[in-house]
């Protein structure tokens, strides 16, 4: 049996680990190129008990550069500051 995990990254949200044994690697890169998997933490691969990080292979297939971990966090530091904004507002 071969599935993949990919791990989103929401920033202050949390992660997400999607794992579905009918999708494909070829599905995979569909999705990412698609925009459906963003903010990609990890991709790997299962097959036979063994586990092999494969996220710059699928990431170079889907031809998506890496940006770095700091820019996925930028929206949820904007709500952060918003929110600390309105925290010290006089009422």
């Amino acid at each position: 049996m071969q599935y993949f995990v990919v791990m989103i990254d929401y920033g202050r949200r949390g992660r997400e680990a999607i794992v579905d044994p009918e999708v494909t690697r070829r599905e995979v890169i569909s999705r990412i190129v698609s925009g459906e998997y963003g903010n990609i933490s990890f991709i790997h691969e299962i097959a036979d008990g063994a586990v092999e990080d494969i996220t710059k292979d699928i990431l170079a297939e889907a031809a998506v550069p890496e940006i770095a971990s700091t820019g996925a966090d930028l929206q949820a530091s904007r709500f952060d500051h918003l929110r600390d904004l309105k925290k010290h507002e006089t009422a």
